[in-house]
C-alpha cells in the first residue's frame, strides 16, 4: 500500500482505505488500517470521516467496515458488469452439471478477486465467496490469471514476491508458459485446505484475456473424476470467449 511518504492525493488514500477494508473481507480496528495502509494516525482518521458521512464505511464499537453504498456500488457493478452478464448463464449449468461451485475470477493490482460465484447445493462445499481475494501467487484461479497477463504485468506481480521464498523465479516462468500452452491448471489445497480447484481462461475480441472459470470441490469428492471435472471447465469457458468474442 503507499505510504504518507508518496506523493498521493487524498482521494488515493481513501481509495487505499476503501481497497484495504475490501480485500479484508472483515471490520478492522484503526491499528490494523494504519498497518495495512501505511497511513498516519491523523491521515487515516481523516479518510475515515469523509468515507463515515458519505456512506462508504460504517464504525462499529471502534471497527471499521465498508458502508451502505459500498453495497449499492456492489450492486451496480453485478448490473452493468460485461464478463458477468455472458458467463453466469453457462456458470450456472457448469454448477449442475458438476454440481460442484463455480466462480467468476479476475485479477485487480495484484489480487485475484472472485467476482460472481455460484454455490454448489452439496452440504459439503467450498466456502470461496463472491468479493473474497487472495494475492496473485497459488491456487488454479491466481495461477491461471497471471499466465495470462501480459508481459510487463508478469514481471510486476512476480518482483512483489521476489523477497518471499518459493520457487526460482525461472520455474516460476516456465510453469506460466505451460498453463498457457495446456489451457487450464489445477490445484489442490494450495489456498485453502482439501479444496480442490481447475481454472480456465476466458478471453474476449482480440484473444485479450478478462478473468478464468473456476470450479472448486473439495477434495475428498472429487477422486477419479479430475478428467471429466477439467473437461466441463474447458469446454464452459471456450464457450464463454466464444460469446465474449462476438461482442
Amino acid at each position: 500500500m503507499p505510504s504518507d511518504s508518496h506523493p498521493i492525493s487524498a482521494v488515493d488514500r481513501a481509495l487505499v482505505v476503501l481497497a484495504t477494508l475490501a480485500q479484508q473481507g472483515r471490520a478492522m480496528t484503526a491499528v490494523e488500517l494504519m498497518d495495512k495502509t501505511q497511513l498516519s494516525q491523523s491521515t487515516l482518521y481523516r479518510q475515515l470521516a469523509s468515507l463515515k458521512r458519505w456512506g462508504f464505511v460504517l464504525e462499529m464499537e471502534g471497527c471499521y467496515a465498508p458502508g451502505p453504498l459500498s453495497l449499492q456500488l456492489a450492486l451496480g457493478f453485478d448490473m452493468a458488469s460485461h464478463l458477468v452478464q455472458h458467463a453466469r448463464a453457462d456458470m450456472i449449468v457448469l454448477a449442475q452439471q458438476s454440481q460442484e461451485s463455480v466462480g467468476l475470477v479476475v485479477a485487480v493490482n495484484g489480487q485475484a478477486i472472485c467476482i460472481d460465484m455460484i454455490e454448489s447445493r452439496q452440504a459439503l462445499r467450498c466456502s470461496f465467496e463472491k468479493g473474497r481475494s487472495v494475492p496473485l501467487q497459488k491456487g488454479a484461479s491466481a495461477k491461471c490469471l497471471l499466465a495470462h497477463l501480459p508481459a510487463g504485468a508478469i514481471s510486476a506481480s512476480l518482483e512483489t514476491t521476489a523477497d518471499q521464498p518459493g520457487q526460482p523465479l525461472a520455474d516460476v516462468l516456465a510453469e506460466l508458459s505451460a498453463i498457457r500452452k495446456v489451457g487450464f491448471v489445477v490445484s489442490d489445497g494450495e489456498v485453502d485446505p482439501g479444496v480442490w480447484g481447475v481454472s480456465a481462461p476466458l478471453f474476449g475480441m482480440g484473444k485479450r484475456a478478462l478473468g478464468v472459470l473456476t470450479l472448486m470441490a473439495p477434495s475428498v469428492r472429487v477422486h477419479g473424476k479430475h478428467s471429466p471435472l477439467i473437461q466441463m471447465t474447458v469446454v464452459t469457458a471456450a464457450r464463454i470467449s466464444r460469446s465474449l468474442s462476438t461482442q
